[in-house]
């Protein structure tokens, strides 16, 4: 195979690819073989002449003239790329399977490669089945009330679920985890052009079948998946009686301290919620992937002397444009007739530094997307975005956050971010009795309420028009204005627009870190944190490698007992 990079084509002719190619390589098309695309990304630099940059692996006949086609200096050897492999199990006996806490995407993954080994992992879920939580969640937007073990928060694939769906991750991936994340999602349902696009991006819709479809499998391979059923708890095995000393390599020598006391995990406590039942699962291995909003499970982790440590995060609020006039300063305003229906919605990614010194920046970005309520606990209220595989909504919005840690919670207790959201969440939902505050961006510079425009905004859930300002300290609305301001400058019209703001957003990650070693474990050996609910990862993909790493280190040392 071939590489060709840096391949030019104007958007609309994405269907002539291989014709393309051909010209590039000064083959014939009948002497391509197999084309395969390795990535695809829109460059807009110089808008309005836009294109989309190809890099491809292409087959060649033997006939072909490769002296010919190595004078391209795009053209190089295709290198060979390495496949993920799931590690084989250890020789350690399981007497019971391991428990997975939590479907998002860390609980998911982890249970998916635990179930492919044979381990027959056991998932806790407090939420419903997606198909249940897609009902329960419709139901609460247009004005039920809040199940607050169903919602946008909690349920079988995590808040992931009602969101954009990005793929696109930062991680470091030299093990090859972020294709093969990709390659299930494809499995499972999503298009494959999730395996090659710049910017992946998945969508609810097709997540809901996806996360449902990987559920399907992992029962099939003989797992257990338990609805509506919420971990509440563990016990311990003392010294005297199961007492392990752990695997010296594992600790990092700046946290030993926190790991005195070593303990083994014998049992999870597990409470059924529709009939308030409560009982023991025994197991030695329990993954925590518990999501970033599992509030009364950090107060009873934190009541058990579980360590963890406050984690900085970031709070805002959601900014919503026209999607059109979004396009129109990314791709050019004469965007719409130049490439008729061939570009899809245009996001952006933005960062800026408040005069205090402040980072302020955009924060999943939803194209052609939705302002939903993503409340999960009663008398609060947050706010999240989310987007349809196609993003063919009329509006664009955005978190604009502004970083916030432990100088802002007003104590120096472990819990104390996760008290300072809910204080903002308390206080957006009396804003406006239970509805999304609302207010427009002219009106939160000037601190006054705005007058309802009787327009049609892309919002999930019921608003009200109020003042979304009050609800901050003054030193965030106040970045938040910097912020938004320095913004105008790189898309201009981004403040002069007059957007509408939407309160609070104040679940952008997790305010606190549970520790764990180098093996992934606590100080009890046996209970595994992993995902963004435990402070080790930042959206979909990143939370699903974090899942797939925890669960290598378990298959690596253990095979369950026949």
């Amino acid at each position: 195979m071939i590489r060709l990079s840096q391949l030019k084509i104007v958007p609309g002719q994405e269907n002539r690819l291989q014709y393309y190619v051909a010209k590039a390589l000064t083959v014939r098309e009948d002497e391509i073989i197999q084309l395969n695309i390795v990535k695809k990304s829109l460059d807009a630099r110089k808008k309005p002449e836009l294109f989309w940059i190809y890099t491809v692996d292409a087959e060649l006949k033997a006939s072909a003239n490769f002296k010919r086609v190595f004078k391209n200096k795009n053209v190089s050897s295709a290198p060979d790329r390495k496949e993920y492999q799931i590690p084989k199990c250890g020789k350690s006996m399981l007497e019971h399977p391991p428990v997975v806490v939590g479907m998002g995407p860390a609980g998911l993954f982890a249970a998916y490669l635990l179930a492919k080994r044979g381990l027959k992992p056991v998932v806790i879920e407090r939420g419903n089945d997606v198909d249940t939580r897609l009902r329960d969640v419709e139901a609460f937007w247009q004005g039920k009330p809040l199940k607050p073990n169903s919602n946008v928060q909690f349920g079988e694939g995590g808040a992931g679920t009602f969101s954009d769906g990005k793929l696109n991750t930062g991680v470091k991936d030299k093990d090859g985890r972020n294709r093969a994340v990709l390659e299930i999602f494809c499995k499972h349902g999503a298009k494959e052009d999730i395996l090659y696009d710049g910017k992946p991006h998945i969508g609810t819709d097709i997540l809901a079948t996806v996360v449902k479809s990987m559920r399907e499998e992992i029962i099939a391979l003989g797992g257990k998946v338990l609805f509506g059923h919420q971990f509440i708890g563990y016990d311990v095995h003392t010294a005297e009686n199961g007492f392990q000393e752990p695997e010296e390599h594992c600790f990092d020598d700046n946290k030993k301290d926190l790991f005195e006391h070593i303990q083994t995990l014998k049992s999870v406590k597990v409470k059924n919620l529709p009939d308030g039942s409560i009982f023991s699962i025994d197991t030695n291995i329990v993954v925590l992937a518990i999501g970033h909003s599992s509030r009364d499970t950090y107060e009873m982790l934190y009541e058990k002397s579980l360590p963890m440590e406050p984690k900085p995060f970031a709070v805002g609020v959601r900014v919503e444009h026209s999607q059109d006039y979004i396009n129109r300063t990314q791709y050019g305003e004469d965007y719409a007739m130049r490439y008729p229906n061939a570009l899809p919605a245009s996001p952006y990614k933005l960062t800026a530094r408040a005069n205090d010194g402040r980072g302020v920046y955009s924060f999943c970005m939803c194209p052609g997307g939705f302002v939903v309520n993503a409340s999960s606990e009663e008398g609060m209220l947050a706010v999240n975005g989310m987007s349809y595989s196609g993003r063919s909504g009329e509006h664009a919005d955005s978190a604009i956050v502004v970083a916030v840690d432990e100088k802002d919670y007003g104590s120096e207790h472990v819990l104390a971010g996760m008290h300072f959201q809910r204080e903002l969440e308390q206080k957006a939902f009396e804003q406006c009795d239970g509805k999304i505050p609302v207010q427009f961006y002219e009106d939160f510079k000037q601190g006054i309420c705005s007058a309802d425009d009787k327009k049609v905004h892309s919002i999930k859930g019921e608003y009200a028009f109020g003042d979304v300002k009050s609800i901050f300290p003054d030193v965030i609305s106040k970045a938040i204005v910097e912020g938004i301001e320095q913004f105008d400058t790189i898309i201009p019209g981004f403040a002069k627009e007059n957007p509408l703001l939407c309160g609070v957003e104040s679940r952008t990650s997790a305010p606190v870190r549970i520790l764990r070693d180098e093996c992934y474990q606590t100080q009890i050996r046996g209970i595994y944190p992993c995902g963004e609910g435990a402070g080790y990862a930042g959206g979909i993909t990143s939370a699903a490698m974090d899942g797939m790493k925890v669960a290598e280190s378990i298959i690596s040392q253990y095979c369950l007992k026949l």
